[in-house]
């Protein structure tokens, strides 16, 4: 049966929300990454029957900006319960990477002032990245030398300040990825360029979130689209500030993103 079809009959399942019981993010082992950068708390998944002679995709989830910290819990409190859940489990087996960025550093190098909302956000790739997405990225790099990932195969997804450090990973490491999901984030979009758009994006956003503007996420899909990008874009009426709610439980994001290859 293809992953297409067996998705299909578990797609009742993912379009409701998903109520996960705190005891079933022990799946996910707590480790720390040390690198030259820092010390980096992170989770990972492995798949159900892992075995070390295949291959298997890997995704690099990025939290929002409430989960930072160093207690290797918080980062899991949006969107991995969908990666956790059984059937999801079960129809796309991969290596999941759910790291917490420090509580005094970011995903992103965006600069910004909590005085007025939506944020008025500064998006400026020239700055330097920061300690929290090198860690991530040198993460991802150590797990795809020492695990059996597929490395046409490494996906990346994040949401609010996990969002815009999936923007900026890409910016900075494009031949690292396959694809990426992103949800209510933004970008230095005037930065991106031809690297950028070989890499499929999948786009979400509400337009009513008073934290991060729809803007941002539109301005992206029109410089994407100029750049003849493979863009998808969902844009929900109404929608606050949690539109991963939406995005995650989307029954063909993990069916479009699994099937990209690099």
């Amino acid at each position: 049966m293809s992953h297409f079809v067996r998705f299909l009959a578990i797609s009742i399942i993912l379009g409701s929300s998903i109520s996960l019981k705190s005891q079933d993010f022990s799946l996910l082992e707590k480790r720390v990454y040390e690198g030259t950068a820092g010390k980096l708390p992170y989770r990972i998944l492995f798949p159900e029957n892992y075995d070390s002679r295949e291959k298997y995709p890997l995704v690099l989830f990025l939290h929002g900006g409430g989960e930072r910290g160093d207690d290797n819990e918080k980062q899991l409190v949006h969107g991995v319960k969908h990666f956790i859940d059984p059937p999801v489990r079960s129809a796309f087996p991969c290596i999941l990477i759910a790291p917490q960025c420090p509580e005094d550093s970011y995903w992103s190098s965006v600069k910004f002032e909590r005085t007025k909302y939506p944020l008025d956000l500064d998006f400026n790739y020239e700055y330097e990245i920061t300690k929290g997405l090198q860690l991530a990225i040198d993460l991802t790099k150590e797990i795809i030398k020492e695990e059996s990932v597929d490395k046409s195969r490494v996906y990346i997804t994040g949401l609010s300040m996990g969002g815009m450090g999936t923007f900026e990973a890409i910016y900075r490491f494009p031949r690292l990825f396959a694809a990426a999901a992103v949800v209510c984030g933004g970008a230095d979009a005037v930065a991106y360029g031809k690297r950028q758009a070989k890499i499929p994006f999948w786009i979400f956003h509400g337009d009513a979130d008073q934290v991060i503007s729809v803007e941002h996420s539109r301005k992206m899909v029109t410089r994407l689209k100029a750049l003849n990008a493979e863009v998808k874009y969902t844009e929900y009426s109404g929608v606050n500030h949690n539109s991963w709610e939406n995005a995650y439980a989307e029954p063909m994001l993990l069916p479009w993103l699994f099937s990209k290859k690099r």
